[in-house]
């Protein structure tokens, strides 16, 4: 629906936008800021790299929950979220790092990437056009033709923000990354 409307009425764009709440546009500005951020090359602790991996995925669930959870289709879209997410972690995780851990400063050397912040984007934008196209047909809630692509796809997001993370974890976990105790 919300692609037949913005393509058969292009003017229903601007009536959209100026709908919006004005904190969702904030919510965008802080989304955008933090996804800019990944694309220079920096330095960051374990908990840096895992603290926005682990609220991209809790930005992906609340969107799943906002716009399904009252849905009788609430089950299956979990499960197929959580199965996806899995999947694409796993297929993630086991890749190639592109960064370095220094074990004695206890921090990342990261090289600057844009996929973060497309990944952001991505999720933003997910959860805006499923909140409008609910808007627009709320019956859809109950349609497995919509909700199951959208649970799948908020999967995916959480399942590369995760995979990204892990393979960093890795770098930190691996016994040539401890560092040695030190001498008395």
């Amino acid at each position: 629906m919300l692609l037949q409307l913005v393509t058969h009425h292009p003017g229903a764009i601007a009536g959209i936008l100026k709908n919006t709440p004005l904190y969702v546009w904030g919510i965008l500005a802080g989304l955008l800021v933090l996804g800019a951020t990944q694309v220079r090359d920096r330095s960051a602790s374990l908990l840096r790299v895992s603290a926005m991996p682990l609220a991209m995925t809790a930005f992906s669930a609340w969107g799943l929950a906002s716009a399904f959870g009252g849905s009788p289709l609430w089950a299956p879209v979990l499960a197929l979220w959580l199965g996806t997410a899995a999947a694409v972690l796993a297929a993630t995780a086991w890749g190639r790092a592109n960064a370095t851990y220094d074990a004695a400063a206890r921090r990342y050397a990261l090289p600057g990437s844009w996929a973060p912040l497309a990944l952001i984007v991505g999720i933003f934008l997910t959860k805006y056009a499923v909140g409008v196209e609910l808007a627009l047909q709320p019956g859809q809630i109950a349609q497995p033709g919509f909700a199951l692509p959208v649970a799948a796809l908020y999967g995916v997001f959480s399942g590369l923000f995760v995979g990204r993370a892990a393979r960093l974890w890795r770098l930190a976990w691996r016994p040539a990354a401890r560092p040695l105790p030190r001498a008395a």
